[in-house]
């Protein structure tokens, strides 16, 4: 991290958003739609979606909250629905005992409980709504390789040489983002000793728009309603080894194992695509921002994916973020100042550590066999599907409808 240095120079954009995914993609536009100037730098080139030939494994779970902010910067349209998969039932059930518990949008009168969206769709509308905004500005493929630290702004120098300033940099560049160690943040990691398989299968019986979740002994497993009613994306979280051994199957071994382990809930798994592992962490950066900088979705923060809100809390950064730096500059405050960002940090890191923790805390009460804690979650879960009350809490709580939401979640804009 460089040290302070002298004024020089002209200021070329009011923020850089390091990492052009859907987080860093959903800031810029959100500042971009009300007249910032912003540099988006992504390291790789955008994939057209109508070359791909398969559904993406990875997927979001969005709550109706993201889906406010996606609407508001008017991305939300350019999701097609064939590539909409919308949920409006859930169920999660304990596979070692009778435990089990059933939401329904329609208790709180509520058209869904949320969508599966493929990453790569979530991208590509994001793409089309900055495309409106003149203000916003690709650099891709770039990357930021150094920074320096003035008065004034703060400058970045890209893999290609070129130079851009600053008054804000954001990182969004994911688990391992090179923003944050450049500027000296460190994190706080737990590994969770799990592998998260991803895929998308067909299956016999239709989805019936209810998002699934059973807990086995080795983790949850969670098949994911998509637009094809009889198609899913399913997340499998166990050992690294089994994760490995589930890989190395053949499709047709791999949907005997992945049927059984579902309890043939689909009837049978007809067709899988390619699969895809990744290892699951526990990761909270100690802090959010520093002058002229600031962290977002991944950089910030890594969560147990069993509830699917790590794309929901990054978003939330984002709108939350983008807030702040809009009412300063509305002002005429400095959006670089750290009194101004640290509105931001105060904000947000109090929220998502609750979550993680949240989420850590039921990975583990669901990954012990230890008897008596598999009699008091079923005992558990039971309880908790009789009491209205409370389940219909935690609907509004899960869908993003309750909490300290920043305004364009919490309010939403016009279709």
């Amino acid at each position: 991290m460089s040290s302070v240095l002298p004024m020089r120079g002209a200021i070329d954009c009011d923020v850089a958003v390091a990492g052009g995914g859907v987080v860093g993609a959903a800031l810029a536009a959100i500042l971009a739609s009300r007249g910032l100037r912003v540099a988006l730098i992504e390291r790789s080139e955008p994939t057209p979606l109508k070359t791909v030939l398969h559904y993406d494994p990875r997927v979001f779970a969005l709550t109706r909250s993201s889906e406010n902010v996606l609407r508001a910067v008017d991305a939300w349209r350019h999701i097609g629905k064939e590539h909409l998969g919308v949920f409006r039932k859930m169920s999660v059930w304990d596979a070692a005992g009778p435990g089990a518990i059933h939401f329904d949008s329609a208790e709180i009168c509520e058209p869904a409980l949320g969508y599966i969206v493929e990453n790569r769709v979530i991208q590509e509308a994001l793409n089309e709504a900055l495309s409106a905004y003149p203000s916003a500005v690709w650099y891709r493929p770039a990357k930021v390789t150094g920074l320096e630290w003035r008065t004034d702004r703060i400058e970045l120098r890209l893999d290609d040489d070129r130079r851009l300033s600053a008054r804000l940099l954001v990182g969004a560049d994911g688990a391992h983002s090179s923003i944050r160690t450049m500027a000296g943040i460190s994190t706080r990691t737990k590994d969770y000793q799990h592998t998260a398989l991803v895929c998308t299968v067909g299956t016999e019986r239709p989805h019936g728009e209810t998002a699934r979740q059973r807990f086995l002994s080795s983790g949850p497993l969670a098949f994911l309603p998509l637009g094809d009613p009889h198609r899913c994306s399913i997340v499998w979280s166990t050992s690294p080894s089994h994760a490995q051994s589930l890989l190395a199957l053949s499709e047709e071994a791999f949907c005997t194992a992945l049927e059984e382990a579902f309890a043939s809930v689909l009837g049978r798994i007809v067709e899988t695509g390619p699969r895809a592992a990744f290892p699951l962490l526990r990761a909270h950066a100690d802090c959010y921002v520093k002058p002229r900088l600031a962290l977002v979705g991944d950089a910030a923060h890594r969560i147990h994916p069993l509830a699917g809100q790590g794309a929901n809390l990054g978003l939330m950064d984002a709108a939350t973020l983008a807030e702040v730096v809009l009412g300063a500059s509305d002002k005429g405050q400095d959006i670089g100042e750290p009194l101004v960002l640290r509105r931001y940090e105060r904000w947000r890191r109090g929220e998502n550590l609750a979550m993680i923790t949240l989420m850590g805390g039921f990975k583990d009460l669901f990954g012990t066999g230890f008897w008596p804690v598999v009699w008091a979650r079923n005992v558990g879960l039971i309880l908790t599907d009789k009491a209205p009350l409370l389940k219909h809490w935690l609907i509004r709580r899960a869908m993003g409808l309750q909490g300290d939401l920043p305004r364009l979640a919490s309010v939403s804009p016009s279709p």
